[in-house]
């Protein structure tokens, strides 16, 4: 429920990336091709991205469809980035509306999305809340599932992991609170990219010039785009990818993750993941 994607690369207009491509995440807020769960993503929208030196992004969010906002267009034409999150939004039943509702969400450098639903929030994960600070808790953005999975993983980012290492414990810790949670993320501080396959479709397409799409589905029909496997860990930069399997709380085989990485715009060898 949500499409989203995270751009790393040369400078772009934001237009050529969300809006000019075939398949574009501008045309997946009414005609999604993967999309598992909801058919129209059209509960708001927004976008994340940063400037040459200077580490904080700038977001512009919407809780109106993106298609109906011509303000966007016009910005995502002139509007030049080598780093992005952006995202369309299909609301879970029971979470708020509004612009504060709509990724990505963001603190400091970071910015995140969450593509899928928390079945049974917000009493399934109470427990979960009454772990974070209580100033973190007040602070929550918006009364929606996904900003509290955001709060969870902020939390994580702040006592030091890092981004794959806060979406994996979050993932595992939720998925074992609410079973059959839906938990695509994507996270990303500028340089990095961090996401999860989790009950929804995850693809990546990486160039030989040193760039990095990740979303929820292809763009456009390039050949070159390679699935993630549900149940996986994406870690990249412009340089590399890395697949990291991740183990369903319910599974109760006793296996050890292995990992798997693959170079950009190379692709993978026999003994790494399928992708």
């Amino acid at each position: 429920m949500c499409r989203h994607l995270a751009y790393l690369g040369p400078e772009e207009p934001l237009g050529r990336l969300l809006k000019e491509p075939s398949h574009s995440l501008y045309r997946q807020s009414w005609e999604p091709r993967r999309q598992r769960y909801g058919t129209v993503n059209a509960d708001g929208f927004g976008v994340g991205w940063y400037a040459e030196g200077d580490p904080v992004p700038a977001r512009y969010r919407r809780m109106e469809p993106i298609w109906s906002d011509p303000s966007f267009v016009d910005l995502a034409r002139v509007v030049r980035s080598g780093a992005l999150l952006a995202a369309v939004r299909d609301a879970t039943e029971g979470c708020a509306a509004g612009e504060a509702a709509a990724a990505p969400f963001a603190a400091g450098r970071w910015l995140f999305s969450h593509n899928g639903a928390v079945p049974g929030w917000p009493r399934s994960v109470a427990a979960l809340a009454r772990s974070l600070p209580p100033a973190e808790l007040l602070s929550l953005e918006a009364r929606t599932d996904s900003a509290l999975v955001w709060a969870l993983v902020l939390n994580r980012l702040r006592a030091g992991d890092d981004g794959g290492q806060a979406l994996t414990d979050t993932v595992l810790e939720i998925a074992a609170a609410a079973p059959d949670s839906r938990l695509n993320l994507l996270l990303t501080n500028g340089s990095t990219i961090a996401a999860t396959a989790w009950g929804d479709t995850l693809w990546y397409l990486a160039e030989p010039g040193g760039s990095i799409v990740v979303a929820s589905e292809p763009h456009d029909d390039d050949s070159r785009w390679q699935e993630v496997p549900d149940r996986t860990l994406l870690t990249a930069d412009t340089t590399d990818v890395l697949l990291t399997p991740l183990k369903d709380p319910r599974d109760d085989m006793a296996s050890s993750p292995t990992l798997g990485s693959a170079r950009v715009g190379a692709p993978p060898s026999p003994e790494e993941p399928r992708t």
